[in-house]
């Protein structure tokens, strides 16, 4: 009866996943019990890449191999951070135990998918398994690993406001001359976009997607449509509203806009007003943050509200909710959260920063 049971669970886990995880269970040769725990963990790990936007796939079954060679050691950690802070069905933070179990579980698909199959002509999927690159953690290492993974690899406190400054009035300086009017023109542009993604924890796609309409400056709030197709609303940081102000203003005469270009972000291509995409937007911080000297993606400066949110409030309902995310555990699902709240822990992070550059000066 306990080898039908876990047949059923593999069978069932299997039926949401891609193919090549159906190819790497039949190729690998754990016990049931071990086959099962893995599938859950690679499940886990699959909604995350598709919850931080890593992967556009609309479920786990669409997950494909590129993203997995492309990752990032930087990718890993951070999901490593995020399982530390994720309560099981008992409460409780994940253990490391628990954690490198999933750890474990990803070093398996990794081998097999670079080393162990020959699917494609003979070959594994991909050559690059980023999993060598991550070692498993102790009971003394947890909190130190986590800490180092968020300062090393966000735009935190006063960091970010120097990422922006950098921007206005240095990146001209080392730009390409070929690429400098580009620049000149988009430059308020892609200041509004990092401004308002590092002062709401919105999605890269989400961003992409905004409207002139979603916006509200007297109230300081952002409408956008979440994943899955559901309107949300939430507060934007107050320091945010000068770069979004100051692209407004441009907007219309720099993009030649006209009353039926919805979206707030344009982009010109071929002398036509379009919206801009998602992957633009990755393009264009990856690129300005290689020059100032600390690459990023778009999800690491959503990463870098969490970490603040929760520094500031630790509260990690109000920071799911802030990004959008279905909750913390099965009981934050239901738990409501004062909009004014939020808002005031987006801008007590400015006051702190504040504080913390008169101290050091």
């Amino acid at each position: 009866m306990e080898t039908k049971r876990y047949l059923d669970l593999i069978d069932d886990e299997l039926k949401k996943m891609p193919d090549f995880v159906k190819d790497y269970n039949f190729g690998t040769s754990h016990s049931l019990a071990t086959s099962y725990q893995y599938l859950t963990e690679i499940r886990r790990f699959f909604d995350w890449l598709r919850q931080e936007g890593i992967s556009q796939a609309k479920n786990n079954q669409k997950i494909e191999t590129e993203t997995l060679a492309k990752l990032q050691r930087n990718d890993i950690m951070l999901y490593i951070n995020y399982l530390g802070h994720v309560k099981n069905k008992q409460g409780n933070l994940n253990s490391p135990t628990t954690i490198n179990r999933s750890i474990n579980a990803l070093r398996s698909l990794f081998k097999f998918l670079t080393i162990t199959a020959d699917n494609i002509n003979g070959q594994p999927y991909f050559e690059r398994n980023v999993m060598l690159k991550i070692d498993s953690l102790n009971n003394t290492e947890t909190l130190n690993y986590r800490a180092h993974v968020l300062e090393s690899h966000m735009y935190t406190g006063k960091l970010k406001y120097q990422f922006l400054d950098f921007i206005a009035t240095k990146y001209e300086l080392q730009c390409n001359k070929h690429a400098l009017p580009g620049f000149k023109v988009n430059k308020e542009r892609d200041m509004a976009i990092i401004a308002l993604i590092l002062g709401t924890g919105i999605r890269v796609s989400e961003c992409a997607g905004i409207d002139v309409s979603d916006i509200n400056f007297r109230k300081a709030t952002l409408d956008v449509t979440r994943k899955g197709g559901q309107r949300d609303s939430v507060p934007i940081a107050e320091w945010t509203i000068i770069y979004i102000k100051g692209y407004k203003k441009i907007r219309q005469e720099r993009y030649s806009a006209s009353k039926k270009d919805a979206a707030f972000f344009l982009t010109r291509w071929h002398n036509k007003t379009r919206r801009i995409t998602a992957s633009a937007i990755e393009k264009m911080v990856n690129k300005y943050s290689a020059a100032f000297g600390h690459p990023l993606t778009p999800h690491k400066l959503r990463h870098t509200v969490a970490s603040e949110l929760y520094d500031v409030t630790k509260d990690q309902v109000l920071v799911a909710q802030q990004l959008g995310q279905k909750g913390t555990s099965a009981t934050d699902l239901y738990t409501h959260v004062d909009q004014k709240k939020q808002r005031a822990a987006l801008n007590e992070i400015t006051e702190a920063d504040k504080n913390n550059s008169k101290k050091q000066a």
